[in-house]
């Protein structure tokens, strides 16, 4: 009989979607059935439910994310998996953003811009290296390829603006707002000289300029694919920030915007634009990399941190 380590096991409030999603689908059900009498190994459970191993290895990850499901090394260095619990209680909210978490992120695709300014030379790549429709094409911006760009750049002055839903409702306050994404300069093939004063702010109100020394390429790109031979191979993970007493950029201050002076609506986009200003000290384009190229596997993050209760 499997060896459980507590009857029940208690979620607050802001798990319950997070739990909810674990049980809604059917393999994960009948992996928590199968472990009902005793421990088994992914290819146990394989066999067992007649669904591929990767498909349960995926899905008993799932059940990890929210505690239902343990895991230990066994013989011949196999993942074995057992219940945690006999039964859950969920805890309901009780007032608006209980049923949130501390921080909630909406994780943007580079490609999924909503509006741009783009001039020669410019492009796209996905994630197998290859261009998007025609380099140096402004049009190619507009295709509906582009979401499934993995790095975009444009020389000199521009911008790409992103639309972002506001995930919190009416009511409930924000410590701090935070975007971070993989950027650098934009030089032809590349150049380790290469200053670009990289612009980001959200509802038309600078959060911060940061000056990138270089577009770089001395290197591959941890992620960049080995087709991809354009000189551009990574960039720097930078993070903005905003709370109420002003934003910072990489932990420096940057500008006097504060939260309030966004103007944030449920009902209306957050937009967040990355931009090299035409009147820029250093203008010399940008490089904005998704999570198939550069150093970093992530897109665009935009996080909500809640004012601690």
């Amino acid at each position: 009989m499997n060896d459980i380590s507590q009857e029940t096991i208690r979620y607050p409030a802001s798990r319950i979607l997070d739990v909810a999603k674990a049980l809604s689908g059917d393999v994960r059900v009948r992996i928590l059935e199968a472990l009902g009498e005793k421990p088994m190994s992914v290819s146990q459970l394989a066999e067992t439910l007649g669904v591929a191993q990767p498909t349960i290895s995926i899905n008993v990850q799932t059940l990890e994310q929210v505690n239902l499901i343990s895991s230990t090394q066994g013989a011949n260095r196999e993942k074995i998996c057992a219940v945690t619990c006999r039964s859950i209680q969920l805890d309901l909210p009780s007032k608006l953003g209980d049923g949130l978490h501390q921080t909630e992120e909406i994780h943007m695709p580079i490609g999924m811009f909503s509006h741009c300014s783009i001039q020669p030379s410019c492009g796209m790549a996905g994630k197998d290296g290859g261009v998007i429709g025609s380099q140096d094409d402004p049009r190619a911006f507009y295709m509906p390829e582009r979401v499934d760009a993995s790095l975009l750049w444009f020389a000199e002055a521009g911008y790409v603006e992103y639309y972002f839903a506001n995930p919190l409702p009416p009511g409930v306050e924000l410590d701090e707002i935070r975007i971070s994404a993989e950027v650098c300069s934009e030089a032809p093939s590349f150049r380790e000289d290469w200053a670009s004063d990289i612009s980001l702010s959200i509802n038309d109100q600078l959060v911060g300029t940061w000056t990138c020394p270089s577009d770089f390429g001395n290197r591959k790109g941890k992620l960049t694919p080995e087709r991809w031979r354009s000189g551009t191979e990574y960039g720097a993970l930078t993070t903005w920030s905003v709370s109420e007493s002003g934003s910072s950029c990489n932990g420096s201050l940057s500008s006097p915007t504060t939260i309030s002076s966004l103007k944030l609506a449920f009902n209306e986009p957050i937009r967040v634009r990355f931009e090299i200003r035409e009147d820029a000290l250093n203008k010399r384009g940008l490089n904005l990399f998704g999570s198939g190229f550069g150093d970093y596997a992530q897109d665009i993050i935009l996080a909500f941190v809640r004012r601690p209760k």
